[in-house]
């Protein structure tokens, strides 16, 4: 089926005298094995209550109970996953008409491995983007499946967009619509593989159309979203939101942004945020803050539980000292919003903080080192980590490097706390203009301590190969001519 569908899209190109294309194919295949977990019951009165509360089973695994049975998990056999994913992304171009390209990409996966079905597998084959574009200085209409990144979050759409630019006051004014697809997911939301809540899932597609306005000046830049969802069977909103943000640079070297979502359907505030950003020749700083709130579609039951917001105040700050040296650091603190609930048993933190620091450092044009150390202690939970990477360039087109990595993560909430420890290596050599290929190999040891039987190591190896070809007309020049580039929005 692969195969097949390389054969076609070549041919596609190759029956088009003087016209130009550029296809790009990559195939990724990926080894690992790690310990399962094997479902395990038995009758009630077989466990021993604990004085603290829940059962123990007679080998010692902590169970939970109903009123005839106890049910926990035991160590399973050892499990293999072998991912194969494939992709095909082609552009073609001169068709006699100016501005005229179309574009394709899609994706092939499968697992190789055991029982074990890897994640992202199915279904098997999956169409990305497949449109038409014609492009000139005003406007620009593409038709077909299409990527459409936004402030409201990016989401796919089979329909049709148009772009209007009309060259005075920058100003630029976008229509679509069509059928949605699934927001995170290039799959219809009717798709088996998005389908864990049975009769909730609606049955048919949703119909999605939107506007958006924007305006480029010097130092401002102002842009608009409206978007609204129906589910055609019950002719009702699915969701309804705006947005808007602002991007204005008043004096040379600083930069001010902020934005914000406005959820129609549920009437209510979303996701907002605001920063001021200093661009200067060795140190870059940033203050800031934001709101984020969780968005449900009105078909989920989802939105019923009344998802609480936290608000965070960061600052980052990135320095180069020198020559080849960058160091960085970022600090955020976080609050949540009163859920309006309480639990005489249980007392819960609503805040928490997290940190990053971390430095490059590049000798030679050969030679680069990178560290990096994260903290966080928040509701429920913590962590400590830090990674490390060395990266040797011998050649122009060969590049080597090595990783590692560890993360003490205690739950409070949980009956387990976890550690890893990952290192490995890898290697990517660019074999000419056309080939590239890479490799790596990572040794990950993970850990969960529990005061039980349960107590076992997750350690696995994990194999990673990958394999890229580029083809087109010429490659040595843009893969796409002058009208198109210069006319459109990408």
């Amino acid at each position: 089926m692969r195969l097949g569908a390389v054969a076609m899209l070549l041919g596609v190109a190759s029956v088009l005298p003087a016209q130009g294309y550029r296809l790009r194919l990559d195939s990724r295949l990926q080894g690992v094995s790690w310990r399962g977990l094997e479902a395990d019951s038995i009758v009630r009165e077989a466990a021993r209550p604990l004085d603290g509360g829940g059962f123990l089973t007679p080998d010692g695994y902590a169970a939970t109970c109903d009123e005839r049975f106890c049910h926990y998990f035991r160590a399973g056999a050892t499990l293999r996953g072998v991912p194969l994913v494939s992709s095909a992304d082609l552009t073609t171009w001169g068709f006699g008409v100016p501005g005229l390209r179309f574009r394709g990409n899609a994706r092939w996966g499968a697992d190789l491995g055991d029982a074990a079905r890897w994640p992202g597998t199915e279904p098997a084959v999956q169409l990305i983007e497949a449109y038409a574009e014609y492009a000139r200085d005003a406007f620009t209409v593409q038709a077909g499946r299409q990527f459409l990144p936004s402030r409201l979050g990016s989401y796919g759409l089979d329909g049709g967009r148009v772009q209007w630019r009309p060259g005075t006051d920058g100003l630029d004014v976008t229509v679509y619509g069509g059928w949605g697809l699934a927001r995170g997911a290039m799959l219809p939301v009717t798709s088996p593989a998005l389908n864990p809540l049975d009769d909730f899932q609606p049955r048919d597609r949703q119909i999605v159309a939107g506007a958006e306005v924007g305006i480029t000046q010097r130092h401002l830049e102002l842009r608009g979203e409206y978007r609204r969802e129906v589910d055609p069977a019950v002719n009702y909103f699915v969701s309804e939101r705006a947005a808007g943000s602002l991007a204005w640079r008043p004096v040379r070297r600083f930069a001010f942004t902020a934005g914000g979502q406005y959820d129609l359907a549920m009437g209510q505030w979303g996701s907002a945020d605001v920063g001021l950003t200093y661009l200067g020749s060795r140190a870059t700083v940033t203050v800031g803050g934001r709101r984020y709130l969780p968005f449900f579609d009105l078909w989920t039951i989802w939105g019923a539980f009344s998802p609480v917001a936290f608000h965070a105040y960061h600052g980052a700050v990135t320095v180069s000292p020198r020559a080849g040296l960058v160091l960085r650091a970022r600090g955020e603190r976080y609050i949540y919003e009163d859920a309006q609930t309480a639990d005489a048993l249980v007392s819960v933190e609503d805040r928490g903080w997290r940190s990053e620091l971390g430095a490059t450092w590049e000798p030679t044009t050969t030679w680069s080192l990178s560290l990096g150390h994260q903290a966080e202690f928040g509701p429920g939970a913590a962590s400590l980590g830090y990674d490390g990477r060395v990266q040797w360039r011998p050649f122009a087109s060969l590049v080597l490097g090595a990783h590692a990595a560890s993360l003490r993560r205690p739950l409070e909430l949980r009956f387990s706390d976890a550690s890893l420890l990952m290192f490995g290596g890898d290697i990517d050599w660019t074999a000419g203009p056309t080939w590239r290929l890479g490799a790596s190999i990572t040794q990950v040891q993970e850990d969960r301590e529990r005061p039980d039987a349960a107590t076992m190591s997750w350690d696995q190896v994990r194999l990673a190969l990958r394999v890229t070809l580029l083809l087109g007309t010429d490659l040595q020049r843009p893969a796409l001519p002058r009208a198109i580039r210069t006319g459109g929005d990408r």
